[in-house]
């Protein structure tokens, strides 16, 4: 599921690629039922606008103008964004479209029709109105100590809360987990104010650090759990297995030895 570097990727993408045209239509892709998507109002609101700064929150894309209106992207499980020319194959499973004057034109690419597209006043509204929690890159670490530490559930199902902070989920929490070496089941009530500590260091590294690649796996350091996350993977730090686990309802997975 996409988390902050791949929304951060995305991000990226309309920023490089759709800023300062000027949209002239904004419409329903295929097959859209059971998506959340703009009603002709909404959508409406974009036309005559340009994209002329975007932002990211958690995993949250944002695009728009300083006085208005903003699209916003959750990518569900398997969504993208996807800037393209006119001239060129578009995308399958567009749900979303964007056709800005001239070729360009911005899709939103989601098979599984698990993310969402709003058009929203500003990005701080609608992040209030959510409820989500400081971006996890932004959370500072007396805060990060108290969030995570007061609460009496796993360590890893409070990294994926969102309303606690923005941002990091399943995949990411197992790496940040399995570098600091904490057991996914470990309480945060457990866990000291250093090990505390430790945890928001290594998740702002990991996450600097796949951001660093846009995302790409391919990119990150041999001795990574991404490369080996599956049950019974031998692990790359040590010589533990890797285990796969519910916690929370989630999968987890973690090495059996090194993570206590």
């Amino acid at each position: 599921m996409p988390e902050a570097p791949e929304a951060e990727a995305n991000r990226l993408r309309i920023e490089r690629e759709c800023l300062n045209r000027t949209i002239e239509a904004a419409e329903p892709g295929n097959d859209t039922s059971y998506i959340e998507l703009p009603g002709d109002n909404e959508r409406g609101r974009l036309v005559g606008h340009q994209f002329t700064q975007t932002h990211r929150h958690g995993k949250l894309i944002f695009a728009g103008s300083k006085t208005g209106p903003w699209m916003c992207v959750h990518l569900g499980m398997s969504g993208s964004l996807r800037p393209f020319d006119e001239e060129d194959s578009p995308p399958d499973y567009i749900k979303f479209l964007i056709r800005f004057e001239g070729a360009r034109r911005l899709a939103f690419r989601c098979p599984r029709k698990l993310g969402w597209v709003r058009v929203v006043d500003s990005p701080e509204a609608e992040i209030e109105r959510i409820g989500f929690g400081p971006d996890a890159l932004e959370i500072g670490r007396d805060a990060f100590v108290d969030v995570i530490g007061s609460s009496r559930g796993a360590i890893k199902s409070a990294l994926i809360e969102q309303k606690k902070i923005a941002g990091v989920g399943n995949l990411w929490s197992d790496e940040i987990l399995f570098r600091t070496g904490i057991d996914p089941e470990r309480k945060g009530t457990d866990l000291s104010e250093s090990t505390l500590g430790e945890i928001r260091t290594a998740m702002r590294d990991i996450l600097h650090a796949v951001m660093d690649t846009e995302a790409h796996y391919d990119q990150l350091p041999d001795d990574w759990l991404i490369h080996t996350r599956k049950e019974g993977a031998p692990c790359p730090r040590c010589d533990g297995t890797i285990t796969k686990t519910k916690v929370g309802g989630r999968s987890a997975y973690h090495c059996t030895r090194h993570q206590e």
